[in-house]
């Protein structure tokens, strides 16, 4: 039986151009490399709840995102099992961050984490963490 071929940087870029929900977010891969990935979303007001903290839900899409991704970079076509976030302080910032590992890469599953982080004036503060089981396809 041939092993999944792990996605590249070009199929990860296109996925991204060809999800609407993304493209929305305004989600942009910034970094990728084997177990490893980076994505930013630049803070506007459509994505702020009513204090205007950069929504729970975009952070989550974010780690969702972030842990899949980096997951599909080693063992290739996956889908999110499941994935918990802890909301540490408000998103607030010129910019969000998220950096995703994989802690562990099974046969059937793939055990990867993540942390958001708020860029303001140019200072970096922890924002979120989450961890996610991901399912090879």
């Amino acid at each position: 039986m041939n092993s999944p071929r792990p996605i590249t940087r070009e199929f990860l870029e296109e996925a991204l151009e060809n999800s609407p929900f993304a493209q929305m977010i305004g989600f942009q891969l910034t970094g990728f490399e084997p177990g490893r990935i980076s994505m930013e979303v630049l803070p506007r007001r459509e994505l702020t709840q009513h204090h205007g903290y950069v929504h729970g839900a975009v952070v989550g899409f974010m780690i969702d995102s972030a842990c899949a991704w980096s997951a599909a970079s080693l063992v290739g076509d996956v889908v999110t099992s499941e994935y918990k976030v802890n909301l540490l302080v408000p998103a607030i910032g010129d910019r969000l961050v998220c950096r995703s590992e994989v802690i562990k890469a099974g046969q059937r599953q793939v055990v990867s984490r993540a942390d958001v982080f708020a860029i303001k004036d140019g200072e970096e503060k922890i924002v979120a963490t989450g961890l996610a089981t991901i399912a090879r396809v």
